[in-house]
């Protein structure tokens, strides 16, 4: 068998919490860029700087403020705990969330500068014939943005694949539930006679991130 279980599951992990990543935060994000792109927001600078922190902070830093933020006894994770029973440290949905902070900024700056390259004009020009707002930017904004936002979504992707640092602060390194692709990684690295393991979930990384990267490129040279 060329991959063991425990390889398997964090393969498996990984591809889904990354999925589910994405898919959660585009709707967000596509609103949040475009409003940014478009209108005229007082503060734009500073809530720019806020989105982006995750990408410039230290990961373990991000996930300790997740913690503090999230964790049980956090400020906003306390009462989800005793209104919901919702626990998301050292959970696979903890990871989701991980995963959602650190490729936030990675998906937000494409999506905006997607949506700065198409003229405003279209839209503009679509409400005179009686299109409102939200469907002259679904037919003619998004359309025309399109490569620019694969692109911020195959690279928010790739991002979380290989979040490492904000997972095993927040979420720990539980095989099976938290335990993705670089935390199999650095758990086969720590463990001696693991070294196959290791490598075999190095090249599986290595080929997950030069496919996403060809896939940028492909869209890249669309979007010329």
């Amino acid at each position: 068998m060329l991959f063991s279980p425990a390889e398997w599951s964090a393969m498996k992990l990984s591809l889904w919490v990354s999925l589910l990543s994405v898919v959660i935060q585009l709707p967000f994000t596509a609103w949040l860029a475009w409003t940014l792109a478009r209108r005229k927001v007082r503060f734009s600078a500073f809530i720019e700087a806020f989105c982006n922190l995750p990408q410039v902070l230290p990961p373990v830093v991000t996930g300790l403020l997740l913690l503090s933020l999230l964790g049980k006894h956090g400020l906003v994770g306390q009462y989800l705990y005793q209104w919901f029973g919702v626990v998301l440290p050292f959970s696979t949905a903890g990871v989701v969330v991980v995963s959602m902070v650190v490729s936030f900024p990675i998906m937000l700056g494409f999506f905006k500068s997607a949506f700065e390259m198409v003229d405003k004009s279209f839209e503009e020009a679509a409400q005179t014939l009686g299109y409102s707002r939200f469907r002259a930017v679904l037919k003619f904004t998004i359309p025309m943005s399109l490569p620019g936002l694969a692109t911020g979504v195959v690279l928010a992707f790739a991002r979380c694949l290989g979040e490492f640092g904000a997972t095993i602060t927040f979420a720990g390194n539980i095989q099976g539930s938290t335990q993705t692709i670089p935390l199999a990684v650095y758990a086969a690295f720590q463990s001696l006679g693991s070294e196959g393991a290791m490598w075999r979930l190095v090249l599986v990384s290595v080929v997950l991130s030069v496919s996403a990267l060809l896939v940028t490129s492909y869209f890249k040279n669309r979007r010329q």
